[in-house]
């Protein structure tokens, strides 16, 4: 077992935080990710890529590794997490004049997708919160256990032509014990769900990723719209975080597509490396989260039997809003 690492909350201020985050999003990973298709909206995929200068030459980064893009500026007000009792978490979106941007173009249902997972891909949670007057976003919310967590926001300003995912790291005060990654599987289980994760991630080009949703051994064909959709998947690179939020195959009521068994994504992953999938999907008026870990460039052999997840729904602390 690892030595545990004790974090308090002053030993990592905001201004630490805002240059550290700073310095991934200009140093870490790939120097070069083509921008992924978001085919649930025709539009640029969430995370999918970044010119941080605003220059169409210059090289793009893959999401969440930028505390500021374009302008914009993830900016903490609340320094820490709470672990137990849920607390306020609150931020704000700073815009190009320095002001807390306060209105937004809503995308797949919210103006504001906030994700917060644990630098060991454990933790995940995947929120909504709320805009006050003054541009403060705000919500209840706790993790499971202590530790550095990276927070992204996923949003689009009004008026702004693309989305942006910033991200940035905020503590969790307490005795950090980092969790191995659990080996790559093509079937997991959540809540009595078995969901299998058919095709392989593809470094710097488009792959598809079909997953299939059971019960019981039977076919799940009554999956629930979840923010416009029958599915959310999110690709985390171990590491360095860096962020990739696509949308399945087809809309909720088009006519043509299925809600279910079986939900297609188109991924693309800016380098090889292993990543954490985390997929969204709501049955029975209940939002359950699938997480496998993949190997972009490696094929993952068929599962014997399904890895039960370590809480049963997905990662611990998991939760929707």
């Amino acid at each position: 077992m690892r030595t545990p690492i004790r974090l308090g909350a002053f030993a990592l201020g905001l201004a630490a935080v805002f240059a550290a985050s700073v310095g991934l999003g200009r140093l870490a990973g790939p120097t070069r990710a083509a921008p992924a298709t978001d085919s649930h909206s025709g539009a640029a995929a969430h995370g999918a890529g970044s010119t941080p200068s605003g220059d169409p030459g210059a090289t793009h980064l893959p999401g969440g590794l930028q505390v500021i893009q374009d302008g914009y500026r993830l900016t903490p007000v609340s320094g820490t997490l709470a672990t137990g009792d849920p607390e306020p978490f609150r931020f704000q979106i700073l815009g190009p004049d320095g002001a807390p941007v306060t209105r937004y173009t809503t995308t797949h249902d919210k103006d504001m997708h906030l994700i917060v997972v644990r630098r060991d891909l454990s933790g995940f949670q995947h929120v909504h919160p709320a805009l006050d007057a003054d541009g403060t976003w705000s919500i209840p919310f706790a993790v499971g256990a202590p530790g550095q967590y990276r927070v992204f926001a996923d949003f689009q300003p009004a008026g702004h032509a693309d989305g942006l995912t910033l991200g940035v790291d905020v503590p969790a005060p307490g005795d950090y014990q980092p969790q191995p990654l659990p080996a790559a599987a093509r079937t997991v289980t959540v809540d009595g769900y078995t969901v299998t994760l058919d095709g392989d991630l593809t470094p710097g080009s488009s792959s598809t990723l079909t997953l299939s949703v059971s019960k019981d051994g039977a076919p799940v064909t009554d999956l629930q719209p979840y923010l416009g959709a029958y599915g959310h998947l999110v690709a985390l690179r171990d590491g360095d975080l860096a962020y990739l939020h696509v949308h399945p195959d087809g809309t909720p009521g088009d006519g043509q597509t299925a809600a279910g068994p079986q939900v297609t994504f188109h991924a693309e992953v800016p380098s090889a490396g292993t990543y954490r999938l985390f997929l969204d999907f709501q049955h029975a008026g209940t939002v359950r989260t699938a997480t496998f870990t993949a190997v972009a460039g490696t094929p993952v052999p068929a599962a014997e039997a399904p890895a039960p997840s370590p809480s049963g729904h997905g990662e611990p602390g998991h939760t929707h809003g």
